[in-house]
């Protein structure tokens, strides 16, 4: 019984002080763009975003830059200007592959900002916030993930 006790403790004092590595959007850096948008670390995704007036499209991938199928995924953008409190909804629809898009009316200025809330079937939601977008080479991107209850 001491032996067993004994072998539980080591074990336990070894767990202890092992770290681990979490990959969040807070520890990482910019990251790659592979399409011309901005992108960033989401939970365990890369999100690109390609933001032009009118359209959004959005690029989901893994860390190694696989891509993950967006079929059956729902996102939803929230875009602000500036300071201005009034902000526009524009829903993402899967289109292809890896790829979610969505349309409406609206313009992209330098001091835009979009919130992009993700989430993808049997999987966690997570947001990531892209501003300002006119920022280049991941100056003035910020990457925040949370996780939502399951609905």
């Amino acid at each position: 019984m001491k032996h067993l006790l004994g072998t539980f403790a080591l074990c336990a004092t070894l767990l202890a002080v092992v770290p681990v590595g979490a990959h969040t959007a807070k520890q990482s850096g910019p990251v790659k763009a592979l399409h011309g948008g901005q992108s960033l670390s989401a939970g365990p995704y890369h999100l690109e975003l390609v933001a032009k007036d009118g359209e959004l499209i959005l690029y989901v991938t893994d860390h190694a830059d696989k891509a993950i199928p967006a079929d059956g995924a729902k996102a939803k953008a929230t875009i602000q200007h500036g300071y201005e409190k009034a902000s526009i909804q524009v829903e993402l629809e899967p289109s292809g592959d890896n790829t979610l898009r969505g349309i409406g009316t609206f313009t992209i200025h330098p001091d835009t900002g979009i919130i992009v809330f993700l989430r993808l079937p049997e999987q966690e939601a997570y947001a990531a916030r892209f501003t300002p977008l006119n920022a280049k080479d991941g100056a003035g991107q910020t990457g925040e993930h949370s996780h939502k209850p399951k609905h």
